[in-house]
């Protein structure tokens, strides 16, 4: 593999499907990948880079047989999505996952992107809901990909344990009604997410909760097609909360 010439062409989505691989960058992206069960198929580092970790980081990937190419600061520039790049990126295999694959523990919380667009926001929630026990993330058509440089990120490693899965709404309302889970929507004007947890609500063992995206909120197939709108109760002086912000405080709340 020429390393530096795929880690380029990784920046774009359509190679990112075409090939299953996906960057993973900076020291602590690296690290987390290597400990992790996935596939790595190479690894860049800057010629001059010193740094003791990342060099230690080199040090490993060499030792477990793992392409290492060495490149100038310009090319690794060229491959990498950061603008100060730490200068070190692995290249790792997207793994085969699908709703088929998804373990459904009881209880069941599942965490439903309707097209999210910003790659923080979905690494921040991708990384809330692996520490707050959901089974999966499903993204829905028009959410940013995934496996975005941006997104491997922001989600510290979650990624390569987490499942996060990309699907079409047939698979996913066909997933829901197979397995009976009831779909929850994000959404000021639901009732208060408290009130829906009331005790004895045998709905609550298999919840999926949809959040909207951070500009427009939730599409209009998924309000149409959510078992219950919920909404998290503020201060009436706040009109939103980022959409991170609130999965997390949502799935907190979903604890059993």
């Amino acid at each position: 593999m020429r390393v530096l010439t795929v880690a380029r062409d990784l920046r774009r989505r359509h190679a990112r499907e075409r090939h299953q691989l996906f960057v993973a960058e900076g020291v602590r992206a690296v690290d987390e990948l290597l400990r992790s069960s996935l596939t790595i198929r190479g690894a860049l580092v800057a010629a001059s880079n010193t740094d003791d970790r990342a060099q230690a980081i080199a040090s490993t990937l060499r030792g477990r047989g793992i392409p290492l190419q060495e490149v100038t600061d310009t090319e690794f520039a060229s491959a990498a999505d950061t603008e100060t790049p730490q200068g070190i990126l692995a290249i790792g295999e997207v793994p085969s996952r699908n709703l088929s694959t998804v373990a459904l523990p009881t209880p069941l919380r599942l965490i439903i992107l309707d097209a999210l667009q910003d790659p923080g926001n979905v690494g921040t929630i991708l990384r809330t809901a692996a520490a707050l026990g959901a089974a999966a993330t499903i993204a829905l058509p028009g959410t940013v990909d995934l496996w975005n440089a941006k997104v491997v990120r922001s989600s510290m490693g979650a990624h390569f344990l987490h499942p996060a899965i990309s699907c079409t709404w047939e698979v996913l309302t066909s997933f829901l009604a197979e397995r009976d889970v009831e779909l929850w929507a994000a959404d000021a004007a639901g009732e208060p997410l408290a009130k829906a947890l009331a005790p004895n609500s045998a709905a609550l063992d298999r919840i999926a909760i949809a959040v909207g995206n951070e500009g427009a909120g939730l599409s209009t197939q998924t309000r149409g097609r959510a078992d219950r709108l919920v909404a998290i109760e503020i201060s009436p002086e706040i009109e939103s909360l980022n959409v991170a912000v609130a999965t997390g405080i949502m799935l907190y709340q979903l604890r059993p």
